[in-house]
């Protein structure tokens, strides 16, 4: 059985069992969390959301916060000597799901 789910304006497809990598959620290390948004069910029988399955959700555990890898911005305007350059972590959280509600 598997889901689709929105959480951070992405969509992800999960499982029982997945581990996941969201964008941040407000919540502690081994904190539960509930995806209501859920636009697909899949398995046996599908369901398909007009947006949303009704009473469907995604019960997550909180594994871990954490930060991407930096990604390095380098910006320059060629004969003018203007350079600037930036680097970015985006935050993230490690979720694992545990089960799927239908």
């Amino acid at each position: 059985m598997y889901a689709i789910i929105i959480t951070g304006g992405k969509q992800y497809k999960v499982s029982q069992g997945d581990i996941v990598y969201v964008e941040k959620l407000d919540a502690n290390e081994g904190d539960k969390v509930t995806f209501d948004q859920v636009v697909m069910v899949g398995g046996d029988s599908t369901k398909i959301g007009t947006p949303l399955v009704d009473g469907a959700s995604v019960s997550a555990t909180v594994e871990k916060q954490g930060r991407e890898k930096k990604v390095t911005i380098f910006r320059y305007k060629p004969k003018k000597g203007s350079r600037s350059k930036k680097g970015h972590r985006q935050p993230y959280t490690k979720v694992v799901i545990d089960s799927i509600n239908a």
